[in-house]
């Protein structure tokens, strides 16, 4: 490959990688990792507000990460690729294992990074309600 195409595919993966570097986006992505998913639907899932939520996707899709489709009066996210899913998952395995080999988190989900998540997740629902 060229320089000038490696250089395209270099600034291409940054572009998905700076779209993806919330928290807030890797949520969205892990509710789409089981298929496509209403706006409300994210919203709950991924613990945010219906308004946030379709902000958040509209920078995916500008990004090429998800895709709509309408249906009625519903607008309805997939991920364009199931591949990113899978990297959302390889980066989460990396992820823990480093956490775990530190000692701030335990692979069963039982340590103090898992339960400070759980309250962050139970706080982000009570304001969706």
């Amino acid at each position: 490959m060229s320089d000038a195409r490696m250089d395209r595919l270099y600034e291409a993966h940054a572009a998905v990688c700076k779209v993806l570097a919330n928290p807030s986006r890797l949520r969205i992505v892990e509710a789409l990792g089981g298929g496509e998913l209403s706006v409300g639907t994210i919203a709950v899932k991924a613990c945010s507000s219906m308004s946030a939520v379709s902000q958040h996707l509209a920078l995916m899709r500008g990004a090429g990460v998800v895709e709509a489709r309408r249906s009625g009066a519903f607008i309805y996210y997939r991920l364009t690729s199931g591949k990113t899913f899978e990297a959302w998952k390889l980066m989460r395995e990396v992820l823990l294992e480093r956490l775990a080999a530190a000692g701030e988190l335990s692979l069963t989900g039982s340590g103090p990074a898992s339960s400070s998540t759980a309250s962050h997740s139970r706080k982000r629902q009570r304001k969706v309600r």
